[in-house]
């Protein structure tokens, strides 16, 4: 098994895509660390629809944004890469264009927005995914989705602290905001186009399809609905506990969010390059047990109510972004393994189809335990991230990936 023995920055960003990609992921994810967090706020503030239609609207566009990934996968799997990437940010001007042209009280045309938006989100992670597989290998490729992945943490980070700074403008300053993201997104539009990189695959697709049938993976997507649970842990299960039922300062929630976003940035790539001597199965497997441990530990700290509750929460989150850090490692890099050339798109859209599935509703369900109690919220997940812990265990590896040539431009991609 390869394991990764030593980063070297300047081979991680060649498999990450080049030094002109890594630039478009850093200046796509600055904006969209600009705009969304505040979505809700520009229905609300600048379009003065209520937040209840807001939300709703939001919550659509990224379900309905959902189905746009089998055509992407079908896409992918004719060989285009960067054209997929550019296409995905692109699309998001589009949205924030129409967001900028929505009169006040339009829903609709919020909504729509919202849809483009959604379809650019969703359709995003398969396509870099397929590139990064593309360009690089083995664990090298492990490597460079993580330092992607950090890559946009910090970007998104970045993106939001600038926001944040900027939010005494008022409803001005939202859309200022919105105008610099769509800009944000056509540059990378751009750099991500010129990288010109394509696949060519098998020139026998019959015996492509011979080699490498495309694997079911069931267990590993059902199971991804209930890992992607810890992506809103941060963001929506802690601030509803600490506020309503520790009755914490938001502060703490704050802190929890800003540690959870430096510790992705800086540990991602480590742990991965750490994770590498083990199977990707193996080390998928270990985050659901992290995670699981995680929920059990949060169940024990608000148990110790006002006072030491809060900072206990604090504490175990350190272990439930580590179990993220696992999971984000592994998840996509297993579907990249086990995918054969010919299917990759369409593995990995349906991946993502999960992914975002999960997204979608975890909110909903996260709201809908706390109110019983700490003991059903977090038993709950726990309970149910083992099993899916196990599922992913047990099942079988049913395909390897096919390895395809690449046609790219020269130097400086």
């Amino acid at each position: 098994m390869a394991t990764i023995t030593k980063l070297q920055p300047r081979a991680l960003v060649r498999a990450s895509g080049g030094p002109r990609y890594a630039v478009a992921l850093a200046v796509d994810a600055l904006g969209t660390g600009l705009l969304r967090p505040f979505l809700l706020l520009y229905g609300v503030t600048v379009l003065r629809l209520s937040a209840p239609a807001t939300g709703i609207a939001m919550t659509v566009g990224v379900v309905v944004g959902l189905a746009c990934m089998p055509a992407v996968g079908r896409w992918l799997d004719r060989g285009a890469r960067s054209a997929v990437v550019a296409a995905s940010m692109l699309v998001r001007v589009l949205g924030v264009a129409l967001l900028l042209a929505t009169p006040a009280g339009h829903v609709w045309l919020f909504a729509t927005a919202a849809l483009f938006l959604g379809i650019g989100n969703q359709a995003w992670p398969a396509a870099h995914a397929a590139l990064v597989a593309t360009v690089a290998h083995g664990r090298e490729r492990d490597a460079a989705l993580a330092g992607a992945r950090a890559l946009r943490n910090a970007g998104l980070g970045v993106g939001a602290l600038l926001a944040t700074a900027c939010m005494a403008g008022g409803a001005a300053a939202l859309q200022g905001l919105a105008a610099v993201t769509g800009l944000a997104y056509l540059t990378a539009a751009a750099l991500a186009w010129s990288v010109h990189l394509h696949a060519h695959l098998a020139a026998d697709p019959a015996k492509d399809r011979a080699d490498g049938p495309a694997p079911r993976m069931r267990a590993l997507l059902a199971a991804n609905v209930v890992y992607v649970f810890c992506l809103n842990v941060p963001e929506i299960a802690l601030p509803l506990v600490l506020v309503t039922q520790l009755h914490a300062s938001s502060v703490w929630s704050a802190a929890i969010f800003v540690a959870n976003t430096v510790l992705v940035v800086t540990l991602q790539v480590p742990v991965t390059v750490l994770m590498s001597r083990f199977s990707r199965r193996t080390v998928l497997a270990l985050a659901g047990v992290v995670l699981a441990a995680s929920y059990l530990g949060f169940l024990a700290a608000t148990s110790l109510g006002h006072g030491w509750g809060a900072p206990a929460v604090a504490t175990v989150s350190v272990v439930c972004t580590i179990g993220e850090i696992i999971y984000a490692g592994s998840a996509t890099a297993l579907v990249t393994a086990l995918a054969p050339a010919h299917v990759l798109g369409r593995a990995l859209a349906r991946f993502q189809l999960s992914t975002g599935f999960g997204l979608a509703v975890s909110p909903a369900v996260i709201t809908a335990l706390a109110p019983h109690g700490a003991a059903a919220l977090w038993g709950s997940l726990a309970a149910t991230t083992l099993f899916a812990t196990a599922a992913v265990a047990t099942e079988k590896d049913q395909g390897t990936r096919l390895s395809g040539c690449v046609r790219r431009a020269p130097a400086g991609s």
